[in-house]
């Protein structure tokens, strides 16, 4: 068993199993990485929203690794325990237009910053208060595939899956495609609800610490894992959430609008404009598949815990 600290200047932007690896590492191994926010530092703590459009994409999403597992084999599932997850003290979130569940609704630029210096609570004005719970948004082994693959989809090798579940204490099982597993993470966000709805969780930089392992001819199909989070976010449950629904015969539709009622919801009740209402659901809020049995239609819920609120 050995413990590494990864450079952070290994880092890449494109899954691509020719990669040459960043670290090589026996199973029992520790790795400690540091990794910048989404964009690679083009947004930083005094970026106004103009600057959301001038983001050069061939820059983001900066991950980690790759970092070679010795004895990793395709058929073979690679564990990854997360020890610890520390985010630095700023993060942002932000509408990037043409992007998000409510693309079509929200066309301008928004960025807000957070203050995340207490490393527990970060606040939305006096009117929430939001527990952090951090998270890599990014992590995966390499693709059996060759060539470049844009990191935005993920793919049954991982990826940029957003389970906002994956927290200290978390174990998550990747199916090996490449010999040596090749794996990467990134993408960290400070706190996101079931869905990250606008497409930004609260993206910033931060430390981790992961313990590798193998489980030899495991097969799995696609990634599964081991969580001890609650199904709805780490929040005041005494206090309750108010949720609102979308109905009728296509998924999408119906997550669209069960957000659209929340974000009605927010502005009516707490003040919000609707952009603040928007980002405060990405963070906050959980959508969720309520009925899918019951054709022609189903419904979608989307929940928003009441003790965030301050007013």
């Amino acid at each position: 068993m050995a413990e590494h600290q990864l450079d952070p200047g290994k880092i890449h932007f494109k899954w691509n199993n020719a990669l040459d690896p960043a670290l090589r590492i026996a199973p029992g191994d520790v790795v400690h990485c540091w990794t910048q926010e989404v964009t690679n530092g083009q947004i930083g703590p005094d970026s106004k929203a103009e600057e959301i459009p001038t983001v050069d994409f061939d820059q983001i999403y900066p991950l980690a690794g790759p970092i070679h597992v010795d004895g990793a084999e395709p058929g073979d599932a690679l564990s990854v325990e997360i020890l610890s997850l520390e985010p630095d003290d700023w993060g942002w979130n932000g509408i990037i237009p043409g992007l998000g569940l409510l693309s079509d609704d929200f066309g301008d630029p928004y960025i807000r910053h957070w203050d995340l210096s207490d490393g527990q609570t970060t606040r939305l004005d006096d009117r929430a208060v939001i527990p952090l719970q951090p998270f890599c948004g990014t992590m995966g082994v390499a693709p059996a595939e060759p060539g470049e693959h844009f990191n935005l989809p993920p793919g049954n090798f991982g990826g940029n899956v957003d389970i906002r579940h994956l927290n200290e204490g978390a174990r998550l099982l990747l199916p090996v495609q490449v010999p040596g597993a090749l794996f990467s993470a990134g993408d960290c966000h400070a706190v996101q609800g079931d869905g990250e709805v606008c497409v930004t969780g609260l993206e910033c930089p931060m430390s981790f610490s992961l313990r590798f392992g193998l489980e030899k001819g495991a097969g799995l199909a696609s990634p599964t894992f081991y969580t001890h989070g609650s199904p709805l976010s780490r929040h005041d449950t005494e206090a309750g959430y108010f949720a609102t629904t979308g109905v009728g015969p296509d998924l999408m539709e119906n997550a669209k609008n069960s957000v659209r009622r929340m974000i009605d919801w927010l502005g009516k009740e707490h003040g919000l404009s609707p952009e603040d209402a928007y980002l405060l659901c990405s963070l906050a809020g959980d959508l969720k598949i309520s009925e899918i049995v019951d054709a022609p239609n189903w419904l979608v819920s989307f929940y928003m815990p009441l003790g965030i609120f301050r007013r």
